[in-house]
């Protein structure tokens, strides 16, 4: 099988993974912390299994940026977001068909923050992301197993601080099933957010240290 096809095949899977296994922790009720450790385990359990293959990014954002550094070929990126996005609604589309259509757990803004506090959080916090993961590919250990800990940590952290806020998205496709399935607003919000999070960062390291060889 063609390289490409593989990768894509392997980021559609990881994300569908990925969505199926968080947002199904909220629909089924859990709290706080165990919605955080199941999104972490989630993607820890996906870099461990498919890293190897298309380098697990599981998140469009994640995959613009490294785009932006050079550690994923421009041409990919269109493909990339696609199977991310497909994967995205099919994990929604089991949730929806194992747990029902009311629990399709969409990314939401609580009532009580306001709409540029959210969108400031969520900058921030997939900058935070972006920077983990970039920080312990380059400038520490690149084994998979490492990458796959820490970014999984991050992940877990940054959910259970900030996902009583703004349900820390922190990825266009965690949003982008669960809210495309459920026609809950905010897809545009956090789409950008996101994205432009991973991209401050990626724009940043590739003016400090250059792009990937």
């Amino acid at each position: 099988m063609d390289e490409r096809l593989r990768a894509y095949g392997a980021e559609l899977i990881g994300t569908a993974w990925m969505v199926a296994i968080g947002t199904g922790s909220v629909a089924i009720g859990a709290s706080t912390l165990v919605i955080s450790l199941a999104f972490g385990a989630a993607v820890t359990t996906a870099i461990l299994v498919l890293r190897s293959v298309s380098g697990a990014h599981i998140n469009p954002a994640v995959s613009a940026a490294f785009a932006v550094t050079g550690h994923l070929p421009a041409r990919l990126l269109p493909g990339y977001v696609l199977a991310q996005a497909t994967g995205a609604v099919l994990g929604s589309g089991l949730v929806y068909a194992v747990i029902g259509p009311d629990q399709l757990a969409p990314t939401v803004v609580a009532s009580s923050v306001p709409f540029l506090t959210a969108v400031a959080i969520e900058v921030g916090i997939t900058a935070a992301l972006m920077a983990s993961i970039l920080g312990v590919v380059m400038w520490r250990d690149e084994s998979t197993a490492t990458v796959a800990v820490l970014v999984g940590a991050a992940v877990a952290v940054l959910a259970f601080m900030f996902g009583p806020l703004t349900g820390a998205s922190m990825n266009p496709a965690r949003t982008f099933g669960p809210n495309l399935l459920s026609g809950s607003g905010g897809l545009v919000m956090y789409v950008l957010s996101t994205t432009a999070g991973a991209l401050m960062v990626g724009l940043a390291t590739r003016w400090r240290v250059g792009p990937a060889a």
